[in-house]
């Protein structure tokens, strides 16, 4: 089977500190005694996209660099190994590195140590794009901070690919996340939307789903509202109409996991020419 091809691309990571010094005189040897030369430079952080359920979304880049990558830095060592191995990426030594919301601060500064020993590391969540929603900003911050090297090697991400599916305006739109669980707060949330925001996008656990929708329901119920399942799976889902709508079409189903929700104002006025016309 023929290796795979592995050259770095230019721009994925700068240039180390020590090009363009002299090389060593021909005929010299370093002293026993002397300590192991310092690292060349620090390592770089790669903030890698997965894929959200179909591995066919996986981009040649990131399969390279999970596959070079010494240490991989994920939410789950058991999620992304199976990832690994059905990527056909074989663990060998390489280090995993559990980092998650219970650990996320020790963690960041065991990465950052190991970036600043001049070692690369692989940020992955176990789907999608780190950080967005999921841990990876404090280690992604600090090294920032502490003038280290961070790539992002983009891909996969659950909001931007409902967002383009969905049929709701894209000129502008919001990100919020997870709704907050506590009732008050959440219909505080469905409250403060309005037509400034644009399309407003939400990560939703399953048992929040019909709660979420009365908030809105009650603030905006004229609003469009999308909810995106099983994105990039065989069962791929988008349920569309008013809060009141897609209540109704829930009735009787129970849904799993999370979903993406997105909810608009509704479309007003005549559309605007475009300025050829």
């Amino acid at each position: 089977m023929a290796k795979p091809f592995r050259q770095r691309p230019r721009n994925d990571r700068p240039p180390r500190k020590d090009q363009g010094r002299p090389s060593p005189e021909p005929g010299s040897h370093a002293r026993a005694d002397e300590p192991p030369a310092p690292p060349a430079g620090p390592g770089t952080l790669y903030v890698v996209a997965t894929p959200i359920g179909n591995l066919e979304d996986i981009t040649v880049r990131a399969l390279r660099i999970l596959r070079e990558a010494p240490v991989i830095a994920c939410e789950d060592t058991r999620t992304t190994g199976m990832l690994l191995q059905h990527l056909g990426i074989e663990r060998g030594d390489r280090r995993m590195v559990a980092y998650h919301d219970v650990n996320e601060r020790r963690a960041c500064h065991l990465l950052v140590d190991i970036l600043k020993g001049g070692t690369d590391v692989a940020l992955v969540s176990d789907a999608g794009t780190p950080l967005v929603s999921d841990p990876g900003y404090r280690v992604v911050s600090i090294a920032r901070e502490a003038g280290l090297p961070v790539v992002s090697v983009p891909g996969p991400c659950a909001a931007v690919a409902a967002l383009a599916s969905s049929g709701l305006p894209t000129d502008r739109f919001t990100f919020y996340g997870f709704p907050p669980a506590k009732s008050g707060r959440r219909e505080r949330l469905a409250q403060s939307l309005d037509d400034q925001h644009g399309t407003c996008i939400f990560y939703v656990p399953a048992r929040q789903v019909p709660k979420f929708l009365l908030d809105l329901e009650g603030a905006c119920p004229t609003w469009r509202v999308v909810i995106c399942r099983e994105l990039t799976k065989m069962f791929e889902e988008f349920i569309a109409g008013t809060p009141a709508e897609v209540q109704a079409a829930l009735v009787g189903r129970t849904l799993k996991g999370e979903v993406t929700m997105l909810a608009a104002p509704p479309i007003g006025g005549e559309p605007v020419p475009d300025d050829d016309a």
